[in-house]
């Protein structure tokens, strides 16, 4: 059968054998899009209207997400537009986390058609800039709570996210927008680390480390007035949900929106699994990573994963890769992991799991030397990975099963 892979913006035509599985988020009835907005704003959860909250406050700080993720922001600020173009002090926060500033082109993404009126008031978090940082005290986990000083300093903030599953932190959106968003890179750190429990996993939220140091850093934030603003999309990134009010209320009545549009119900594994990450989620490998992470679920034991991703960018974060060139194989990797930890460490730990396994093949725009070092195995073009993969398999006396996931990034497979 002849399938459409979405490689950076375009699709690429590729032919599999069957049998073979197409697995993409849950097809939706999309509403008019300002109807949804409207009505959410409308109908807070426990919180007064955001037209009131704004009103009421002399500074106001909004934070959005960055552009490694497909929230619609900019569709969210044309309708708010007058709203915040007439309040007297408002500021914008760019949640980067540890990620660079966006650049010129991802600014038009994020801001759209008001970028032009706010883009003296914008600002991009930069972890690293620990004189931008103030702590406010330390997790149950013993995370240190270094955030941004604008969102204390303002003390009103409008929070807008989007709300998917999370590969480590159960659930993207809500109080990610804070930690990681716009904390210190000591603090990010210190959460990610608890990433290398095997109760850090996608959809987990109760005894989830990650989650539980996240939501501590919202009650380090308490004397913060915050109005939530969390989207969720379709799998074609259509606007499907829009849930306000407090956060973390808002947080929670988003997940099951969520889970109807990303949680795909699948029979059988296969030995072959085609993952992608699609665009503006194939920035660079290290974000990358996360298809490989919800494409493992699919896969059979001794089976081969295969991530499709542009990596516009680069590697990203490059200290996964270092880890991971480090080792000669996915135990050693782990073994290393016993003695030591730096951020992105978590990745080579979810990536070295998956090795342990499968094999790991990658199509990329990186050259092969990176590729290998991340312990994944190139190649150039997508068609000959699949035929490789199938005759790999048919070699083990296996019949070859593949599954597609055109968005590995943002689809999570529950047998």
């Amino acid at each position: 059968m002849q399938v459409n892979i979405p490689y950076g913006k375009e699709k690429i035509k590729v032919q599999i054998p069957e049998p073979c599985n197409i697995l993409i988020p849950n097809k939706a009835k999309i509403k008019n899009q300002n109807e949804i907005i409207e009505k959410a704003l409308k109908n807070p959860i426990e919180s007064e209207p955001f037209e009131k909250f704004a009103s009421k406050v002399e500074q106001l700080l909004v934070i959005v997400n960055d552009a490694t993720r497909p929230t619609p922001t900019s569709k969210i600020l044309e309708y708010l537009f007058p709203v915040l173009s007439s309040h007297p002090d408002v500021k914008f926060l760019i949640a980067t986390g540890a990620h660079r500033a966006p650049t010129e082109e991802e600014y038009q993404f994020i801001f759209g058609k008001t970028y032009d009126d706010f883009k003296k008031q914008i600002f991009a978090h930069d972890a690293r800039k620990e004189e931008d940082m103030v702590y406010l005290g330390k997790s149950k986990n013993g995370t240190e709570m270094y955030i941004n000083k604008m969102v204390p300093d303002i003390g009103n903030v409008l929070v807008i996210g989007s709300v998917e599953p999370h590969y480590f932190a159960g659930y993207t959106g809500g109080r990610k927008s804070f930690l990681p968003g716009v904390a210190s890179y000591k603090t990010i750190e210190m959460n990610h680390k608890l990433a290398l429990s095997d109760e850090a996993c996608s959809l987990a939220l109760d005894g989830n480390p990650v989650n539980e140091d996240m939501i501590d850093a919202m009650n380090v934030l308490k004397e913060i007035n915050v109005f939530s603003i969390q989207t969720i999309l379709t799998g074609d990134h259509k606007l499907y949900a829009v849930t306000t009010g407090d956060l973390i209320k808002s947080f929670d009545a988003a997940i099951k929106y969520a889970h109807q549009i990303f949680c795909v119900p699948l029979k059988q594994k296969g030995n072959i699994v085609v993952t992608v990450a699609p665009y503006p989620m194939d920035i660079d490998l290290y974000q990358s990573q996360k298809a490989l992470d919800n494409g493992k679920l699919a896969l059979e034991d001794d089976g081969i994963i295969i991530l499709v991703s542009k990596c516009r960018d680069g590697v990203g974060e490059d200290t996964f890769l270092k880890l991971l060139s480090k080792a000669d194989s996915p135990k050693k990797i782990l073994e290393i992991l016993g003695d030591e930890y730096k951020l992105g460490y978590h990745k080579a730990a979810k990536m070295a799991q998956i090795g342990i396994r499968a094999e790991m093949w990658a199509v990329t725009d990186l050259d092969d030397e990176t590729i290998k070092k991340s312990q994944l195995k190139p190649y150039s073009d997508i068609q000959s990975a699949v035929d490789d993969a199938i005759k790999t398999i048919k070699a083990k006396g296996k019949q070859p099963k593949t599954i597609v996931m055109p968005s590995g990034s943002l689809t999570v497979p529950l047998i």
